[in-house]
């Protein structure tokens, strides 16, 4: 592995789950890591605890809290490794999804990439120097049913990274995307929670069956694990000869060539 000693690496929605394994893992690998969460309080404690030597707390929600981390963030350095990690999922019947469910969707897992990308990239590019990832999902090539709205963030999430890697051509910056599957964290504990109730059973019912009944075509047969996650992650930021791709850490889950 590349030495990133020194780089200031920004990963959003990483004070748990996989953005926390991501940063945890950055912060290994030598970056200057700068974790971000909503909650300041959490924000730092996470931050003292992995050992990372900076921490932004901002609601990336709106175009106001998105303004809010990058004047933080301009004071610290210029960033040269974006993760955009943040987003939301849950389960919902399409036709009980509100459009004011779609905003939020949008917002958080869209357009808090679209406003990163758009102010630290241009540095990226004229420092001809930088990585981007997208954190995606499987469900942007294979929307889940129970899920429609959260798999549509996703597809446009992914079809932002390769047309932001077009912009890239001829440099040293790269733009990809990440599509984990079905990985173990808290959030997806609380994803199979509703999912359970939807179908009248028991959580571990749910869990144990899961794969048979909702992901057939998974090759491995278990959950990703955050760590493989954040190995795929760092494998991007540091192979310069990988931009525009949409790398799959889902077990084989999407049955395509």
């Amino acid at each position: 592995m590349k030495d990133m000693t020194g780089k200031i690496a920004l990963i959003t929605g990483s004070t748990k789950g996989i953005g926390r394994a991501i940063a945890e893992a950055f912060v290994k690998a030598g970056a200057d890591v700068i974790v971000n969460g909503r909650n300041a309080t959490e924000v730092e404690k996470v931050r003292t605890e992995m050992g990372a030597k900076y921490g932004v707390a901002a609601d990336l929600s709106s175009g106001e809290g998105c303004n809010s981390l990058i004047e933080q963030v301009d004071k610290i350095g210029p960033v040269e490794i974006l993760i955009n990690n943040t987003g939301i999922f849950g389960v919902k019947d399409f036709f009980e999804s509100t459009d004011e469910e779609w905003e939020n969707y949008f917002q958080l897992n869209v357009m808090s990439a679209v406003r990163l990308n758009r102010q630290f990239m241009k540095g990226m590019l004229e420092r001809n120097s930088g990585s981007v990832i997208n954190i995606a999902s499987e469900a942007g090539f294979k929307p889940l049913p129970q899920m429609i709205h959260y798999s549509v963030s996703k597809t446009a999430l992914i079809s932002l990274s390769r047309g932001l890697a077009e912009i890239t051509k001829g440099t040293a910056v790269t733009v990809n995307s990440l599509l984990p599957g079905p990985t173990w964290t808290d959030g997806v504990e609380k994803y199979f929670a509703g999912l359970a109730e939807e179908e009248g059973k028991d959580m571990q019912e749910v869990i144990s069956s899961y794969f048979d009944d909702h992901e057939p075509t998974s090759l491995i047969k278990r959950f990703v694990d955050v760590k493989e996650v954040a190995d795929a992650t760092l494998f991007l930021a540091t192979n310069k000869a990988v931009n525009g791709s949409a790398l799959r850490v889902e077990g084989g889950i999407i049955r395509s060539l």
